[in-house]
């Protein structure tokens, strides 16, 4: 039997994809007999909180980043943001050693946090972009990217190594000396054949204020819409509020947020799906096999490379949030929609990265040193 060991799971809080694809690993290192640690911050904490209320958590400092109201402003908000980042990773990682002497933890696992790492226990870094596109300077924000990595033992992709793939160029290069394991596409939620309750689902999500500018305009284009629709808002909050719209031949029920089987439930029940075109969304949506139709946060040159390279193989249409009208939504049917990329994950395998000893660790204290 494999011996327990006390991981740290620390995703970014870059909307709710880094935390929701966190979910199965934190349900299969508990499957597996380890006990995880759960350390984030904002709305990527609460989810997870309230996805695993007995699971002890730590908030971590912030990074503090908005988006920039223009998505044309993107590139230039995320460098006059980075030294304000570069000072938030000095702060985590200092927490987290202070993490690992308090709870003797015996593992990282770190979702895109730069600074959740440790020299004296193995650390793996879970990313999709291995290649961060960032227009003419992604030649080096990848270099970057990819010198953060190489201090971790391993880097898990959650996509499969081969074609067809959900990555791209994002998560696959030609040549790398990094120790990359391709995990194959995680999700939360299962599929089912339950009947069918709404004809469109908005599942909203990302940081601000795109997420509330998107919401806004959406509400106000569904106005003319015929049918029923869910409408999540993806706004972690204490307490889960409801309401319904009525429209002239429909009506909208909004929720602020669900939680995971709620919303696998939902997901299943609909027959479209309109979205943002995050990464974690993508590998949802492919697992559950929906149409949906996408609006890329504006200026992010991932969740723009994706919505086209999906749209380009025929599987999902989408628009840019500017020029999105509700007419666009009956585009859908020429779409075939995203399928399943079946794969298994042998968590028993993965986790052996934990056994491994390194050779500058140190024994760690229960006690905080005073």
């Amino acid at each position: 039997m494999t011996e327990s060991k006390r991981i740290l799971v620390a995703p970014l809080n870059w909307g709710l994809g880094h935390a929701t694809r966190c979910i199965p690993i934190i349900k299969a290192l508990q499957e597996h007999g380890h006990q995880p640690y759960i350390a984030s911050d904002g709305v990527a904490l609460s989810l997870l909180q309230k996805e695993f209320p007995n699971v002890p958590s730590f908030k971590l400092t912030s990074y503090k980043i908005k988006y920039a109201a223009k998505g044309k402003n993107f590139k230039l908000k995320m460098i006059w943001d980075s030294p304000k980042v570069l000072k938030a990773m000095a702060k985590e990682k200092k927490e987290v050693k202070q993490l690992i002497k308090e709870h003797e933890l015996q593992g990282i696992i770190s979702d895109n946090r730069l600074g959740v790492y440790s020299k004296k226990v193995p650390c793996v870094f879970i990313t999709h972009q291995l290649n961060v596109l960032s227009g003419n300077t992604t030649w080096f924000s990848s270099k970057m990217h990819q010198k953060i990595i190489k201090k971790f033992q391993a880097c898990w992709v959650p996509d499969l190594k081969e074609k067809p793939n959900l990555t791209g160029k994002l998560g696959h290069l030609k040549k790398s000396k990094l120790n990359i394991v391709y995990l194959g596409p995680l999700s939360r939620f299962e599929k089912s054949d339950g009947h069918i309750i709404y004809d469109l689902m908005v599942l909203l999500s990302g940081p601000e204020p795109q997420r509330t500018l998107l919401e806004k305009k959406l509400l106000k284009e569904l106005k003319e819409f015929s049918g029923q629709v869910l409408f999540v808002k993806g706004k972690i909050e204490d307490e889960k509020i409801t309401k319904e719209i009525t429209l002239t031949n429909g009506k909208i029920t909004v929720f602020n947020f669900m939680q995971s089987k709620e919303l696998e439930k939902a997901i299943n029940q609909s027959k479209f799906i309109l979205c943002r075109s995050g990464y974690t969304t993508v590998m949802d949506l492919a697992k559950l096999e929906k149409k949906a139709f996408f609006i890329p946060t504006p200026g992010q040159y991932e969740q723009e490379y994706l919505a086209k390279r999906l749209d380009k193989q025929g599987m999902v249409p989408f628009k840019k949030q500017d020029d999105f009208a509700l007419d666009e939504l009956k585009n859908i049917i020429n779409y075939k929609g995203l399928t399943s990329l079946n794969s298994t994950i042998n968590y028993e395998s993965l986790f052996e990265v934990f056994s491994s000893v390194k050779e500058n660790s140190e024994p760690t204290s229960t006690s905080l040193s005073t």
